[in-house]
């Protein structure tokens, strides 16, 4: 008998590709959606195979329901305290009401269980709902894939085309950065719902990448050297950040405010992952950093 996946979120960009690779695995996908979604967004999950209900998402007697039967609820849902926390609570409950085992939540960032709280505040939200999972009778499993490698393709700090520049903070220019494409994220998340031995926190990265690695990446990519400069200490950094957040308190409400972008920078400065989980499904193959490189830079 086919497991079934229950997936909340799934017409985002990562839930999507999520619903993608589980239907690569030859099981029964069910999407929960909200009951005022886009049409169009439920026809594109249909005609991949996903089965599609809509649910009041503020009755968890109606999530437990659409929830029964699963044998792993994946939330790949993205917002701010009104999803992350008060939704996602929801979902769990839901789950839970419904007697499925396993829940996934919607974790897709890097290890923040070792940053101090306060300093990123998506990171803060995610630590709230994690604290209430984590007390209840269900068995959870967190995939941490530090940034999606995509944001190196939209001229961060990090990685800026435009100007040709490669920046860093502090004494960080061989500091190793996770990143990880939407599409390896969405394939080891499959591979983790179908898992019924994954453990609490997963570590993954579809390369490791230093500022001074990427140079040497963007250099053969394009055949042209970037300059490579330190942006400011790290120290200067954080009150920057601070500064920037007190000043635009409208960031409150939005959920890439210029502050909070700045605050996940920060952080990748900060932490990164020293237990990779890659090799776990040994099916999966990993995009290399010249690779994604070479994607977009020509």
């Amino acid at each position: 008998m086919k497991k079934t996946i229950v997936v909340f979120g799934a017409t985002g960009n990562l839930g999507n590709r999520i619903v993608r690779e589980l239907l690569k695995r030859d099981v029964e996908v069910r999407t929960i959606v909200r009951t005022s979604t886009d049409p169009q967004k439920m026809n594109t999950l249909k005609q991949m195979g996903a089965t599609v209900q809509e649910v009041d998402l503020a009755n968890v007697d109606a999530i437990a329901k659409a929830s029964a039967g699963g044998s792993c609820v994946v939330s790949a849902l993205a917002g701010l305290g009104d999803v992350i926390v008060d939704l996602q609570k929801r979902i769990l409950d839901g789950a839970i009401q419904a007697g499925v085992p396993r829940f996934i939540p919607s974790d897709f960032c890097t290890d923040y269980t070792d940053l101090v709280p306060g300093e990123n505040r998506n990171f803060d939200l995610r630590r709230e709902f994690r604290k209430y999972l984590d007390s209840k009778p269900i068995q959870a499993t967190s995939i941490f894939n530090g940034a999606f490698a995509d944001i190196l393709q939209y001229n961060t700090p990090i990685l800026n085309l435009k100007e040709k520049s490669i920046g860093y903070w502090g004494d960080k220019a061989d500091w190793k950065l996770d990143f990880t494409t939407m599409d390896d994220t969405a394939a080891f998340t499959a591979e983790v719902a179908l898992d019924e031995t994954a453990p609490r926190n997963l570590q993954i990265a579809s390369f490791q990448v230093s500022p001074r690695m990427l140079w040497q990446d963007v250099k053969q990519a394009k055949n042209h050297e970037f300059r490579l400069y330190q942006l400011s200490s790290l120290e200067d950094f954080a009150q920057f950040i601070k500064k920037q957040r007190a000043d635009y308190p409208a960031g409150e409400n939005e959920l890439y405010a210029k502050w909070q972008q700045g605050q996940y920078m920060y952080s990748m400065f900060t932490t990164h992952h020293t237990q990779l989980a890659n090799d776990r499904y040994k099916s999966l193959t990993w995009t290399t950093s010249l690779d994604f490189i070479r994607s977009f830079v020509h």
